[in-house]
């Protein structure tokens, strides 16, 4: 960790040497007052986004459906290159499509398939709940399969078992030992989130992919809370499967469509589960039998949501012109910096880091905890205009985007924070929760 020090003139000394700080002003910001740290869950607008967005509208309005010659029909695909280049994947692997949720469970419901006599599904605790929800569906679904509940061979040979392997004693980190240890020759696939959404905890993704690979299982990474933020290298760490949104670190905007990876050397091993036109070897010739499309267009499915993709389409060029050596590096430093104000200033009135304090094994936000972080998440987002989230049972979620936070800001924002726990601003709040934290 840098040396830091807790005044407002070393922020700024900080900010004045950031090589990235000029990325700013490529994104909207309507309150300079606003300390905004939630870009781990929703972006910020960049202006080309903006300006993408109108076009496409006057597109639209213009082009009607000559629009999809004119570059509509291709977006999953050439969008998905581009995401390519950041997450380390030759072209012709990704593709942009639906949500996270329906991409994991179509490369979920595919990896089983591949490898039916395989029963063990390995996740964490740690992991994002709807991923699990999404596994506890597929295990539902195939467990019963159409057959005869009374069969029971049958429905042994179908039913699989999802293992969710325990946090360590600091509740930050995975139990690797036992991750290791659950990784049997009767698994069918890891699924793991590369950044775990409470504590920020990095996976050490080749090492993991390599245990498994050694066991003949597949590995399904959820790249949502790294895209953007951590350098990846799925081509290189001979990944076989991701999913990932494009709404946070990538400032697709909200419910942005998402992406999926196949490793080239599996696509056509693998079946969607979702047969649909888009994902039709020759969709226009409306053959009423499906046959699937070579590589990674197979996985898609119905008609793009194209205002909202080549919007986001537009909101990738910040991230593409930085490039990931340098958002990390920042990262490292701001996450570095906000643990140090957390030790040297919140500290004394009850909160503890909630994430690993080695930046190797760290994304790009943190979790600060309070028995009352709740009402705290309250009274800064109510009085004290700084935007962070809340996850329970005691997880205050702070995100650091690096091409649009400054140190000044996190300064801001920590010293707004002290103030709040000086004056006890979180007592006039109730302990019953709005819906969306």
């Amino acid at each position: 960790m840098t040396s830091f020090d807790t005044s407002l003139s070393f922020a700024r000394r900080l900010d004045s040497l950031d090589p990235l700080a000029s990325f700013r002003d490529q994104f909207i910001i309507t309150d300079p007052d606003l300390i905004y740290l939630d870009g781990n869950s929703l972006g910020r607008m960049p202006k080309a986004a903006a300006e993408r967005a109108k076009q496409v509208i006057d597109e639209w309005g213009h082009d009607l459906i000559r629009g999809w010659n004119k570059g509509w029909w291709k977006a999953p695909q050439r969008v998905g290159d581009k995401i390519g280049k950041l997450i380390g994947a030759a072209p012709g692997q990704v593709v942009v499509t639906d949500t996270v949720s329906i991409n994991l469970f179509k490369l979920t419901a595919a990896a089983l398939a591949l490898q039916p006599h395989r029963k063990r599904i390995i996740t964490d605790t740690l992991n994002f709940p709807s991923d699990l929800y999404i596994l506890q569906g597929i295990k539902n679904l195939l467990s019963t399969g159409g057959l005869d509940t009374t069969a029971e061979e049958h429905r042994r040979l179908l039913d699989h078992q999802i293992i969710r392997i325990g946090a360590a004693d600091d509740d930050i980190t995975p139990d690797l030992a036992a991750l290791e240890a659950a990784i049997t020759e009767d698994t069918a696939l890891v699924t793991l989130s590369h950044v775990t959404f409470k504590s920020g905890y990095l996976y050490d993704m080749r090492r993991i992919t390599d245990l498994a690979h050694a066991k003949g299982a597949l590995v399904l990474w959820d790249l949502s809370h790294s895209v953007g933020s951590v350098p990846i290298e799925l081509d290189q760490c001979s990944a076989d499967l991701a999913v990932g949104c494009t709404y946070k670190y990538l400032n697709g905007g909200p419910g942005a469509p998402a992406f999926l990876y196949v490793n080239k050397k599996i696509q056509d091993k693998l079946t969607s589960p979702i047969w649909g036109w888009w994902g039709q070897k020759n969709p226009f010739d409306f053959d009423l039998d499906y046959v699937p499309a070579p590589g990674v267009e197979r996985f898609l499915a119905g008609t793009q949501p194209i205002i909202s993709l080549l919007t986001m389409e537009a909101a990738l060029e910040p991230t593409l012109q930085a490039g990931m050596d340098a958002i990390r590096a920042k990262s490292v430093s701001m996450t570095d910096y906000a643990s140090f104000l957390t030790d040297t200033w919140l500290a004394p009135f009850g909160f503890f880091l909630g994430s690993p304090r080695d930046s190797a094994n760290r994304g790009s936000h943190i979790s600060i905890r309070h028995p009352e972080g709740y009402r705290i998440a309250r009274a800064l987002i109510e009085e004290m205009n700084v935007i962070p989230d809340f996850r329970a049972p005691d997880n205050l979620r702070l995100g650091f985007a690096p091409l649009y936070t400054s140190f000044a800001e996190i300064w801001e924002g920590f010293h707004r924070l002290k103030r709040v726990m000086e004056e006890k601003r979180y007592d006039k709040y109730p302990q019953q929760k709005l819906t969306v934290t």
